[in-house]
């Protein structure tokens, strides 16, 4: 019986991970990892899709792939697949301080010049026809290398994204870069910063972007004005998407794929650009990432029962007999004041700079709002005292429960990555292993990331600690209570955006994409809590589990912005970009 959630995890793991490979791989496309030095000597990461028949010196054209800010390779999937099934070579790059890059946030041109240098050098890309497309900060890589070798490109795809950002104000000119496709979403959070337009619907009537397009009138979307022959092509494209929905849907990814099938010569397969299959490979990975929760709680089932650890299974102790008004209260704060906090203390944050120990610009400003958030969860425990929990606390036996139950999703993430070229993620919400230069980062913070959630994982089980409660209605309150109050803000903050063009809050589109991915983070932090105390009576172990991938999943996820290579900064005016 013990062996049940383990196995099942296993189960959604490998079907999840085997689909999405089977859909990258769609029509006999080839995967593998790349790896390529800056000229500064940074190492880069990336993703090579070479499509079948590319052998005996037949070459095909190619394109590069860049995502945004705190993102990695893996979140440009869509545009790959879709490309690599219709014979275009397409290289996904890490950038510069993010994945599995080397250095930090733009340097080396955001590593794009070295990427584009690489994807050329290929014997099985055709040097003359390359696109580049990037979305939103990946539109830094993707103009670096443009300007970087004027003639190494035919085409440009900015996805959220626009020119005059990452490099010289004179580079919004109409002749700069060359055949351009502008894609952005009606809804995107970044107009004010990327086209100077309140709402992506006014794009249209954007200065800037007739600037861009060489003309005095508004632009007409779908329209190309200009001369592919002579570089100056220009075309926008307007769905009615959010910014993290760009690449994420099929009226983001359609038009790159035309422009890239429009604008580049070779032997490439016409196929219509809405028809696409990448939803199914995103269908893959969120089983495996569902698998990958399941095994978590199935491997500290399994932990428990070695003769070492089996001290820890002791029956849970009931801290009351009814949860009362001040219980009530008490969870109702704690579901709440972390959303309300959570950008003030962002912002705070924010002023924590990156340095040699802390390198990550966002994880700062998350360390800043969980450890502000520590202390009122203290202030709610004093305050809102009820009866006093009777816990069981093994540390070092606890320790090794946790570690044994990470380490499982870790090895099976290892497993996938390496031999599938796949991780574990839905949209915005992603896995990803972490590199050698990252494991020193994530001990680092790793401290206070326990710290934090030794302190809300106690208060949160004190609180459930009710006799008579139902199982599944303790588990889906602790779900409700960590994970409810970032739902309500973000339904909030999108509903605005939806009726009226903006967010509640327009000036920090940035963090309010990265509250969506608490939502389910912060849900499966009640989970693991409720399922570690009902078999231990201790919060301790669920706490440090909690604490071990929450510095793991933002450790891996965000952004360098200090190494040793490059100790420097990024820019503060471009930090939200």
């Amino acid at each position: 019986m013990r062996y049940r959630l383990a196995a099942l995890g296993a189960i959604l793991i490998i079907a999840g991970s085997l689909l999405a490979f089977l859909v990258q791989g769609s029509g006999g496309v080839e995967v593998r990892e790349a790896r390529w030095r800056t000229a500064e000597g940074a190492v880069m990461s990336g993703l090579l899709y070479r499509p079948p028949g590319l052998e005996a010196g037949r070459r095909a054209p190619a394109v590069l792939l860049s995502h945004g800010y705190i993102n990695t390779r893996e979140m440009q999937s869509p545009f790959a697949i879709e490309l690599a099934r219709r014979g275009f070579v397409v290289l996904a790059m890490d950038m510069t301080g993010h994945g599995g890059s080397g250095g930090n946030v733009g340097a080396a041109g955001f590593g794009g010049p070295s990427a584009l240098a690489h994807l050329r050098s290929l014997p099985f890309v055709d040097a003359g026809q390359i696109g580049l497309a990037g979305h939103s900060m990946g539109g830094g890589p993707v103009l670096a290398a443009a300007r970087a070798d004027p003639d190494a490109y035919r085409a440009v795809a900015l996805v959220g994204s626009a020119p005059g950002l990452f490099g010289p104000p004179d580079e919004v000119r109409p002749d700069f870069p060359r055949n351009l496709n502008v894609v952005f979403g009606g809804l995107d959070e970044f107009s004010a910063l990327m086209w100077r337009t309140p709402k992506g619907v006014d794009l249209p009537v954007s200065e800037k972007l007739k600037a861009v397009f060489g003309v005095a009138s508004q632009v007409e979307p779908g329209r190309v004005y200009g001369d592919p022959a002579l570089g100056t092509a220009r075309r926008l494209d307007l769905p009615y998407v959010t910014h993290p929905w760009e690449h994420f849907s099929s009226g983001g990814v359609a038009p790159v794929v035309d422009w890239m099938q429009t604008q580049l010569e070779g032997e490439v397969h016409p196929l219509p650009p809405q028809d696409q299959v990448w939803f199914w490979k995103e269908i893959g990975t969120l089983l495996a990432l569902v698998g990958a929760g399941v095994l978590l709680l199935g491997a500290f089932e399994l932990a428990l029962g070695l003769p070492w650890l089996s001290a820890l299974r002791r029956s849970p102790e009931p801290a009351a007999a009814v949860r009362g008004t001040g219980g009530w209260l008490a969870l109702g704060l704690t579901a709440v004041l972390p959303a309300l906090t959570y950008l003030p203390f962002m912002k705070l944050g924010a002023v924590w700079f990156p340095s040699a120990l802390f390198p990550q610009w966002v994880h700062n400003q998350l360390l800043a709002w969980a450890l502000a958030n520590t202390v009122l969860a203290i202030l709610i425990a004093l305050v809102l005292r009820r009866g006093r929990p009777v816990f069981s606390v093994d540390i070092v036996r606890s320790v090794l429960a946790a570690i044994l139950s990470v380490g499982a999703v870790v090895l099976a993430l290892t497993a996938v990555d390496r031999l599938l070229h796949v991780d574990f993620r839905f949209w915005v919400v992603g896995f990803r292993p972490l590199s050698a230069d990252r494991f020193p980062i994530f001990l680092t913070y790793l401290p206070f990331w326990i710290l934090h959630s030794v302190i809300v994982v106690r208060g949160l089980c004190a609180l459930l600690a009710v006799d008579g409660a139902g199982r599944r209605m303790t588990y889906a309150t602790a779900a409700a209570v960590m994970g409810g109050g970032f739902l309500v803000l973000a339904a909030v903050q999108y509903a605005t955006l939806f009726t009226t063009g903006l967010l509640l809050t327009p000036t920090e589109p940035l963090n309010v994409i990265v509250a969506l991915q608490f939502i389910p983070l912060l849900a499966l932090v009640g989970i693991i809590a409720v399922f570690t105390w009902r078999r231990t009576n201790s919060y301790l172990p669920g706490a440090l589990i909690c604490a071990l991938f929450l510095s793991w999943y933002v450790t891996s996820g965000t952004a360098n912005h200090w190494s040793p290579d490059y100790p420097m900064t990024f820019p503060p005016a471009a930090r939200d970009r």
